[in-house]
């Protein structure tokens, strides 16, 4: 069994989720395709902004995603939200953060992520106005 881990600094995004299996494949490519067969954890450092697997060729797909989101957890001064210091979009936006999820597992395959046909990997940013968001992707296997 062997381990590698790499560290991903992603650049500022817009609010809406973003399509990012291409940069990651970028970063750990090289490590990827010395496993046969193991397990790839995908990590978010943050609590406002999550990953999801989902479809990977309609951006409309990603809109709609948007759309649900901001119209499921309420924004704004109507909003059932206590924590406020950091803003009007930081609450709601741990509560998506919440129901998506930090982390994915993906199941690697002859070096490479066995997703469906379909499947890429989205980063979720959930705030207005985001710094950069750190990725960590630890690979296991043989």
């Amino acid at each position: 069994m062997k381990f590698s881990q790499h560290e991903i600094r992603m650049p500022a995004m817009k609010r809406g989720c973003h399509l990012v299996t291409d940069r990651i494949l970028k970063e750990i490519g090289s490590s990827l395709s010395g496993y046969k067969m193991g397990l790839a954890n995908v990590f978010i450092q943050h609590t406002s902004a999550s990953l999801t697997i989902n479809e990977n060729a309609d951006p409309d797909v990603r809109k709609d995603m948007e759309t649900f989101l901001s119209q499921t957890v309420p924004e704004g001064r109507g909003a059932p939200w206590v924590h406020t210091d950091e803003g009007p979009d930081d609450m709601p936006a741990h509560v998506k953060s919440s129901m998506f999820g930090a982390s994915l597992t993906i199941p690697i395959t002859q070096g490479r992520l066995n997703l469906g046909t379909w499947q890429g990997i989205w980063l979720c940013e959930h705030r207005d106005h985001a710094s950069g968001r750190n990725i960590v992707v630890t690979l296991q296997g043989e």
